[in-house]
């Protein structure tokens, strides 16, 4: 359900959902090989995609529906998928999401933990969800304000629709829109892993102003000192 391919001379570890014939839709199974593709990671870059026609719809619903309505085992589901979406976001690596054809729930989710969604013209998004008494459980409610701003977070959950590329990259729900989103991993592996890092560290951390400012130059200090050359070639 879960491949891992691992490109050695580019360092980028592609992992795939691979469950075309239910759009890779994910079960606990496939919840579970997919948080330890990615915390096995140790290649600067993850590019995260799904086999077929479709990115990932998220949960399997007949994995919800043999939680038999069941409120406690419902909540360790939504944690398990929690989790997943917070070790995307937790990764050292830089996780790029090549999203192709439908991204909807959890899947969705998953891809706002990325730091970086890249689109295809054929590329759909949604939280389907809340049509039939339920909403996106895993990280959904969280990020997407974070991502595309609490009024479209509101109207673009609470509505239930579908957006095509066009307007998901109008909203940030996309970062880019490619036709093979897979080169913008390799553009971004062919920068310098420590720096790439260091941007990521950067720029989620949430301390106070006065510590980020103060970390910023730090980092900005180790950088400089390990670049010398580079730097020094460049000026050449």
């Amino acid at each position: 359900m879960i491949d891992v391919e691992i490109d050695a001379d580019r360092s980028i570890r592609t992992v795939t959902i691979d469950r075309p014939e239910a759009r890779n839709a994910l079960t606990i199974e496939g919840l579970e090989a997919l948080e330890e593709a990615i915390v096995d990671a140790d290649e600067t870059v993850l590019y995260l995609r799904g086999s077929g026609p479709a990115f990932c719809a998220g949960a399997d619903l007949n994995a919800v529906g043999d939680l038999d309505g069941d409120r406690e085992r419902a909540i360790e589901f939504a944690r398990l998928g929690q989790r997943v979406a917070r070790a995307i976001e937790d990764s050292p690596a830089i996780v790029v999401a090549g999203i192709d054809g439908p991204a909807r729930g959890g899947g969705l989710e998953f891809a706002l933990a990325c730091d970086v969604r890249v689109g295809t013209p054929d590329s759909t998004y949604g939280e389907p969800g809340v049509t039939f008494g339920l909403f996106g459980a895993w990280g959904g409610t969280v990020r997407l304000p974070r991502v595309i701003g609490e009024g479209d977070a509101l109207e673009f959950a609470l509505s239930g629709r579908t957006v095509d590329a066009e307007e998901a990259l109008r909203m940030g729900l996309i970062s880019r829109l490619e036709d093979d989103p897979r080169a913008v991993a390799e553009e971004i592996a062919g920068n310098a892993d420590d720096a790439l890092a260091a941007l990521k560290r950067r720029i989620r951390d949430d301390g106070a102003r006065a510590t980020q400012e103060r970390r910023e130059a730090e980092t900005f200090g180790s950088l400089v000192e390990n670049h010398a050359d580079d730097i020094e070639a460049v000026l050449e």
